[in-house]
């Protein structure tokens, strides 16, 4: 699936119903008015009046409303954001974060460098949409998962999905839907499950396509958790990551669940195992004390989970290879996983875990009410900026401005600027980039073995091979911290309880 793809590979996606394309593409019907994911179960339209679009904003743009039987505003994000390090693939990942309805588009463009004007420009010639109708796009996708899942009051839904004025979400959702609000809360798929409360949390499934390597992705963050701000309980193939979330207008946490062996929506059962090829998703639960942030706070989720990497792509491209051809055969899908928050994962980078822990023990800022061992969030750079030493000085970078590692940051100048730092080392500073900064082609230095240049672009997730074989190779237990492992996640944090009513 690598490069452009052509309109004659486009509409035998749609007649095979290939979810390999999901949120690669839309396709939209003439005679219909509707738009939909490429596996939309629905009947193959006629070629002469299917139309094709990048992205779901553009195919609203131009008038036509979301399938109701597909759902194409719930497929993974496509691959290419994350792979593209020029001003559109940075302005997708930044829309995605939340920042047009932050800070507009004036905030984005300064961001990104560029005038308003350069940026509405850009984004329209090749995605068929600019900033406002990217983001309405979103929002429009937030306030249906704000109506399908909670009972909060409409009006409550429009502003913490973004909307300016009820007036503006009304419209939007009868363009997108082709429903009113109340009607489209009350065309809630019923899976027999009450819809949550905002105080029980807000159910999602975090859709991504093709095969998930999920046991190597939660050994990860099991050997990586920070006591305090994250943990990994339950038994493995059914264990819970939970952490606190510091997030632009409030806090909070969040819970996702491992899927288990053989539980039929196309997650792998262990890091060796095989894993069917077919989509699939994460049960998670968000506890916001502001739900303007579940757009973001599901950004970052899934930033941190790798769920909208292309593995077709990323396998073929590294299958071919004789020395990780059998890694990847071993585990197809194997994800290169992200950070929830990057300066946190810097500091991270820098100090180790257990030099982590001390620092929450000493600056993290104590949650108003701790949900099982979850009690601090990670302080904020400010808050590190008197320590000494290379520590102090990447987070007075990281507070003032002068090292940036938000969504949409320049790659190559946020490296610059730490291995500008004292004290960062240059295989400290690709970690973070790979990391951080989700780049899918890092090579950090000081490897065993060559990285050969025949691995772009996907080296961040051919180091994730080796170094996940390495791990199943010296130590066959790794998994979760011993302790761990029999705890049951608490109610406040958990992933499971009324997740089968998650829209997708």
């Amino acid at each position: 699936m690598d490069g452009v793809i052509d309109e004659e590979t486009r509409y035998e996606a749609v007649r095979s119903r290939d979810a390999r394309f999901d949120g690669e593409f839309f396709f939209a019907v003439e005679t219909t008015g509707i738009y939909c994911r490429p596996s939309c179960p629905a009947v193959t339209p006629k070629r002469q009046n299917v139309r094709y679009y990048t992205t779901a904003a553009a195919a609203q743009t131009s008038g036509y409303r979301a399938c109701r039987r597909c759902r194409p505003d719930a497929v993974p994000g496509s691959a290419e954001w994350n792979v593209r390090a020029d001003v559109v693939g940075r302005a997708m990942r930044m829309i995605g974060d939340g920042v047009v309805d932050r800070e507009g588009v004036p905030g984005l463009a300064v961001r990104l460098g560029y005038s308003a004007r350069q940026v509405q420009r850009q984004l329209t010639a090749e995605l068929g949409a600019g900033p406002v109708a990217l983001a309405r796009a979103q929002r429009a996708h937030t306030a249906r998962v704000l109506l399908q899942t909670t009972d909060l009051p409409i009006t409550e839904i429009a502003f913490a999905a973004g909307f300016a004025s009820v007036r503006q979400f009304n419209d939007t959702i009868k363009a997108v839907y082709a429903l009113t609000p109340t009607a489209l809360r009350a065309a809630a798929p019923k899976r027999g499950a009450a819809r949550a409360t905002p105080a029980a949390g807000i159910p999602l499934r975090l859709a991504h396509r093709g095969p998930y390597q999920a046991a190597a992705v939660f050994d990860l963050l099991a050997a990586e958790a920070v006591p305090g701000v994250e943990e990994v309980t339950g038994e493995r193939a059914a264990r819970t990551y939970r952490r606190t979330l510091r997030l632009p207008y409030g806090t909070g946490i969040v819970a996702v669940q491992e899927p288990g062996a053989g539980s039929g929506d196309g997650e792998g059962g262990g890091s060796g195992s095989a894993a069917v090829h077919r989509g699939g998703w994460l049960d998670a639960r968000l506890h916001l004390t502001d739900l303007r942030d579940l757009t973001t706070a599901v950004q970052r989720l899934r930033r941190l989970f790798d769920l909208d990497a292309d593995p077709y792509a990323v396998d073929d491209r590294l299958g071919a290879d004789p020395r990780l051809g059998p890694l990847v055969a071993a585990r197809p899908g194997l994800r290169s996983p992200g950070a929830a928050d990057p300066e946190e994962f810097a500091v991270r980078a820098l100090v180790g875990r257990a030099g982590a822990g001390r620092l929450v023990e000493r600056y993290g800022k104590a949650l108003d009410a701790a949900c099982g061992r979850l009690t601090h969030l990670f302080p904020a750079p400010a808050e590190l900026a008197a320590e000494p030493g290379p520590l102090g000085a990447l987070a007075t970078a990281l507070a003032d401005g002068a090292l940036r590692l938000d969504a949409g940051a320049d790659r190559d100048d946020a490296e610059a600027a730490l291995l500008a730092l004292p004290g960062l080392d240059a295989r400290t500073a690709a970690l973070i980039r790979m990391r951080a900064l989700g780049d899918p082609d890092v090579a950090p230095p000081g490897e065993p073995d060559p990285v050969p240049d025949a691995w772009r672009p996907w080296r961040s997730y051919a180091l994730r091979h080796l170094w996940t074989d390495r791990s199943l190779t010296t130590d066959r237990g790794l998994t979760t911290d011993r302790g761990l492992t029999a705890r049951r996640a608490p109610s406040c944090g958990s992933a499971a309880a009324g997740s089968g009513s998650a829209p997708r």
